[in-house]
């Protein structure tokens, strides 16, 4: 069995109760433990973004508020405008590809009827080949004369 040494526990900025402990005899390392301060474990967790914000009177005529909102104000309007182009290509490319489409269906009518034509012609000729030829055991009666003395 190993021996564990004595915990120190301290609360961080977070409200947090962390729990460091020495390491165990075994040498290794122990990884400390996060524990939440109250005991019921209530509250809410708090992005990082907020943590450092306090929630106090913003300076609406301070040089910083005024740079930030002009900075806001053109990545809003850089957002909107790339929104605008992204509809727009969009819709550009909804027509192209219905003109294609209506491009490939007229093909695909031509070609549908220039197969049709060739079958016909096809058959056609096949029937007449079929009509010239005679069954294999239906030739003429005639003799050749000059068979027929040998």
């Amino acid at each position: 069995m190993s021996k564990t040494s004595p915990q120190n526990s301290a609360t961080d900025a977070n409200g947090v109760s962390v729990i460091h402990s020495q390491a165990h005899s075994s040498g290794l390392q122990q990884v400390p433990q996060l524990v939440p301060v109250s005991p019921g474990g209530g509250g809410k967790a708090v992005p990082p973004s907020k943590q450092g914000k306090k929630n106090s009177f913003v300076d609406r005529n301070s040089d910083e508020y005024r740079q930030r909102r002009e900075r806001n104000n053109m990545a809003v309007k850089k957002s909107r405008l790339k929104s605008k182009q992204k509809a727009q290509d969009t819709l550009q490319r909804v027509t192209q590809l219905k003109e294609e489409n209506e491009r490939l269906e007229a093909k695909i009518k031509l070609l549908t009827k220039e197969l049709s034509v060739l079958k016909d012609l096809f058959l056609e000729h096949a029937h007449s080949l079929a009509d010239n030829v005679q069954p294999v055991g239906t030739e003429s009666t005639t003799t050749n004369p000059e068979n027929s003395g040998q």
